[in-house]
């Protein structure tokens, strides 16, 4: 699944390539990728002559935001893929949900396997509303290590799980998560609200380095990700631990084990984490 270094290279990449380039077009072959409400027509009648001013990203979202003000948020889902059409692989897709022609002669392709992701177009007020839904962003210096000792007093969730809640912090996913636990120390079954100070600034430390050095490598291809060139992320043989079930410790040699969160497979060292 996308997470905030892969929603962050995509972002990245088509500002430099579709910023001031206007919409003469829309075309949705999978209307399911279209959040409730939001129809083709709707979506081509709203988008169609008007130009896009930026893109960026909040949380796992990538955000394109229109001169009229208007927003359209993508959130990749599991398998989603925003690839620019000028871009060497992009005759390589095959489930190309939606897209979005522009004025000089490219476009934005939407291409989602599973097709778990959705488009929606909002106006500036509702797409400030949604914001308030999401929680904290990890690379901000909204989140301080007093910051995250505070949010995750009283919680009895497990820790992972308390990572993966977009409304405490958003854009982290299973994979950063397991990474930044390693890197801290701290076992993923941990209950958040037994953390220390020490525990909590050692974790705001490791989601920062983990989701910036992912970013630089320009995300985690584990399966399907790719970025708006069509090609996989590069992150992947940096991992620690995650999907490591077996393998040894890079830190200790301990073989690193797998255990279910809420259905949800977490991976560890027994020895380096506690």
């Amino acid at each position: 699944m996308p997470e905030l270094p892969e929603a962050e290279t995509i972002a990245r990449d088509l500002r430099g390539r579709v910023v001031g380039k206007t919409v003469t077009r829309v075309e949705v072959a999978k209307p399911d990728v279209l959040a409730p409400g939001l129809t083709a027509r709707r979506l081509g009648a709203g988008l169609r002559g008007h130009a896009i001013r930026d893109v960026g990203r909040r949380g796992k979202n990538v955000v394109l935001r229109f001169d009229d003000g208007r927003v359209l948020v993508v959130n990749l889902g599991m398998t989603g893929r925003l690839v620019f059409s000028g871009a060497p692989r992009a005759a390589e897709l095959r489930h190309v949900a939606a897209r979005l022609f522009l004025d000089d002669g490219h476009a934005i392709l939407y291409d989602d396997i599973r097709r778990f992701g959705r488009m929606a177009l909002l106006s500036a007020a509702e797409w400030e509303e949604a914001q308030e839904r999401l929680g904290i962003e990890p690379l901000s210096d909204e989140l301080t290590a007093e910051r995250l000792y505070a949010l995750t007093r009283g919680s009895r969730v497990a820790i992972r799980n308390w990572l993966l809640d977009q409304t405490k912090l958003a854009g982290v996913g299973n994979i950063y998560a397991n990474e930044a636990l390693f890197r801290a120390g701290i076992r993923p079954t941990r209950r958040a609200g037994t953390l220390t100070r020490r525990e909590t600034a050692a974790l705001r430390d490791a989601l920062r380095d983990v989701l910036t050095e992912a970013i630089a490598a320009r995300g985690t291809t584990v399966s399907d990700y790719r970025d708006s060139a069509g090609e996989p992320g590069g992150f992947g043989p940096r991992l620690r631990v995650y999907d490591r079930e077996g393998e040894p410790c890079p830190v200790c040699g301990t073989p690193i084990k797998r255990v279910a969160i809420g259905g949800r497979s977490a991976f560890y060292c027994p020895r380096c984490q506690t």
